[in-house]
């Protein structure tokens, strides 16, 4: 049996470009990521000593520390989002 694939669009993967502004937002929104991680997990080492004991992490295990470590890397990630959020917005409002 011949089977003919003509009626499949076959599109080059090497032709294939980004448009700019997504490349910008995915490096902007990894950036930004990246410093909530990295903030967060400061904040949450600084403050580990003062912790309770159940809420302070082990290494190499799963426990309510992690949980805690998350959420403050959530928390910082809110607050940048929400700066980050509010430029945009002034920018818009400006022109």
């Amino acid at each position: 049996m011949d089977v003919s694939r003509s009626h499949v669009r076959q599109t080059p993967i090497l032709n294939y470009r980004r448009p700019a502004i997504a490349v910008k937002s995915s490096v902007k929104n990894f950036a930004q990521a990246l410093i909530a991680v990295l903030a967060g997990n400061i904040v949450y080492f600084l403050l580990m000593p003062r912790l309770p004991v159940r809420a302070r992490h082990v290494p190499l295990r799963l426990d309510l520390g992690l949980v805690v470590d998350f959420f403050f890397c959530l928390v910082v990630f809110g607050m940048i989002k929400t700066i980050a959020g509010d430029r945009e917005t002034s920018k818009l409002d400006k022109s």
